[in-house]
């Protein structure tokens, strides 16, 4: 027995007739679970700061986090609350007219594997439906970090919204000679105006093979998330709404926080300040 009021374990197992091991096997039970409850508590968090995180980026975070803890029963917490994401499918609108006699680059991105930032960006077209209109966003991404460097938001599909996004992200980046710039075979992409900037910029054009959409696909990766993961959780009253809200999600979210597996779980912000650190040293 200890001095004062308080018991020794094994005191308190003597009076309570219970035997040690009973009583740590309980002890530890305790701990097990209140750590069950944290380890919920966060999966939770996670789950609903963002609503289309599958189990594995739901990993990703929780081991940023400092847990350790095993795909599985990631799963289980998430279906046992009603947390698996959800996928909201919507009407099809073509935003790409590939029906031109204009001249198309060839396919220079089909073997390339970029090792560093700014060889390789990818660019699209997609819509956003508003109240009573449609909308269009152009954007471009390094292939390298998965960072959107370029975007514009319009009301237009004509060769000035994809410009626009195009020299932004110039302005951002300001490439070396070289670059490969990606796209699909829109007539925007292969305009006098489009050709023009990037052979000012020494930037070389590619193009995906006609109705290939695989050639493409990080930019269709890019849209698939933008769509789950902002444009569905939201209704837009007015482009100025709209394209507000797409600033918020690309700047804020989708560049400096939204984890990508391809960069071992970190985002492209963080990824590239990595980089840049690295090539400090």
């Amino acid at each position: 027995m200890s001095t004062g009021s308080e018991l020794s374990a094994a005191a308190m197992c003597d009076l309570l007739q219970l035997s040690r091991a009973s009583f740590y096997r309980w002890l530890d039970g305790g701990e097990r679970r209140e750590q069950q409850c944290r380890l919920q508590d966060e999966v939770e968090r996670i789950a609903l700061d963002w609503a289309s995180y599958g189990s594995r980026r739901v990993q990703g975070e929780l081991q940023r986090r400092g847990w350790r803890v095993g795909r599985e029963r990631v799963q289980r917490i998430l279906r046992e609350n009603g947390l698996l994401c959800l996928q909201r499918p919507t009407a099809w609108l073509t935003t790409t007219d590939s029906k031109h006699s204009l001249p198309v680059f060839p396919n220079l991105a089909a073997k390339l594997v970029p090792s560093g930032l700014n060889q390789l960006w990818v660019a699209d077209i997609t819509y956003i439906r508003l109240r009573q209109e449609f909308v269009f966003l152009a954007a471009i991404l390094d292939a390298f970090s998965r960072r959107v460097v370029g975007w514009a938001l319009e009301r237009t599909l004509q060769t000035s919204l994809c410009l626009a996004a195009l020299e932004q992200a110039i302005r951002r980046r300001h490439p070396a000679p070289g670059l490969i710039h990606h796209t699909d075979r829109g007539v925007q992409y292969c305009s006098k105006e489009y050709v023009a900037t990037l052979k000012r910029h020494s930037i070389q054009g590619s193009m995906a093979r006609k109705g290939n959409p695989f050639d493409n696909a990080l930019a269709e990766s890019f849209w698939k998330t933008l769509k789950y993961e902002q444009v569905y959780q939201e209704e837009y009253r007015c482009l100025e709404h709209a394209r507000s809200r797409m600033a918020h999600f690309i700047e804020r979210i989708y560049n400096q926080r939204r984890l990508h597996s391809a960069l071992g779980y970190r985002p492209p912000a963080e990824f590239e300040a990595i980089l840049s650190s690295g090539a400090s040293a």
